[in-house]
């Protein structure tokens, strides 16, 4: 059976997924909406998106770069922008821990749109919201849809480094193991699917496919005992948010053991896309 997503319904759930997942540690805080910065910063979100355009016209890659930064800020302790913080003393930080260490990136274009913000409207724009429209622009910028994002996060005053160590999925995981995790954070296995489908831009290290059944079709962009920080596309598409992902996934072509599991090693998986239709 073969997953069968088309690119609209997998972004707008995608979004929601994720949003989904941080609203309920911010609700204490504040009501997120729409427009939240529309008389404090009204040109908030029109700079995020110009400096992510710019950030796209110097390296291709930096855009979905940017929108990983989402998953792994949001996924541990909710969308707070704690990923972005630097260690400290007596503060490890979540830079560092195993998921994101050597791995995530595009720091840069973060503090780029930061400084934008802070000239145009200082102390108004939290980073925290920065990053979330950020990974929308990023959809939008490689041929995905539009959407309204709310907005009207603090940002935390702290990180953790083990919360990111125990929570963050491997991408050596199987579905098993990916089910069970998502599971515990109230998010099914349809969820899990459309999250993974963010991996329809970007790239990955070689360090991520050792175990992969496709290895052996990748050796010469990753050969065995060579370099594991070379990057090869997520999939045949790393540009263009499309769902080039899942025929892939279909094809046995993914880059990912956590992508590839998806479809080849569990029926919970492989059948949970039917509902994105």
């Amino acid at each position: 059976m073969a997953l069968r997503l088309r690119v609209v319904p997998l972004a707008a759930l995608l979004v929601a997924v994720l949003l989904c997942h941080c609203h309920a540690a911010e609700a204490s805080v504040r009501e997120l909406q729409v427009g939240y910065y529309a008389e404090t910063c009204p040109d908030a979100e029109d700079i995020v998106r110009a400096t992510m355009a710019r950030a796209q016209a110097r390296e291709a890659r930096s855009v979905a770069s940017v929108m990983r930064l989402q998953f792994h800020d949001c996924f541990v302790n909710g969308c707070d922008g704690s990923v972005l913080m630097d260690p400290r003393p007596g503060m490890e930080g979540e830079k560092d821990s195993l998921s994101n260490i050597n791995s995530l990136r595009s720091f840069d274009v973060v503090d780029e749109i930061k400084a934008a913000l802070e000239d145009r409207c200082p102390g108004v724009v939290s980073c925290a919201d920065i990053i979330v429209m950020a990974a929308r622009d990023a959809v939008v910028l490689t041929g995905g849809p539009n959407w309204a994002v709310r907005l009207g996060r603090d940002d935390s005053l702290t990180a953790s480094h083990n919360d990111s160590d125990n929570i963050m999925p491997s991408p050596r995981a199987n579905a098993s193991t990916l089910i069970r995790l998502f599971a515990g954070l109230n998010l099914s296995v349809t969820d899990l699917v459309a999250l993974s489908g963010s991996h329809s831009i970007g790239k990955a290290r070689c360090f991520s496919i050792v175990a992969l059944a496709y290895r052996s079709a990748l050796d010469t962009l990753c050969p065995q005992g060579g370099d594991e920080e070379v990057t090869g596309g997520l999939d045949a598409t790393p540009r263009v948010f499309d769902n080039q992902y899942f025929k892939d996934l279909v094809a046995l072509r993914g880059f990912l053991n956590s992508d590839q599991t998806l479809f080849s090693d569990d029926v919970r998986t492989r059948r949970g896309g039917e509902g994105l239709q």
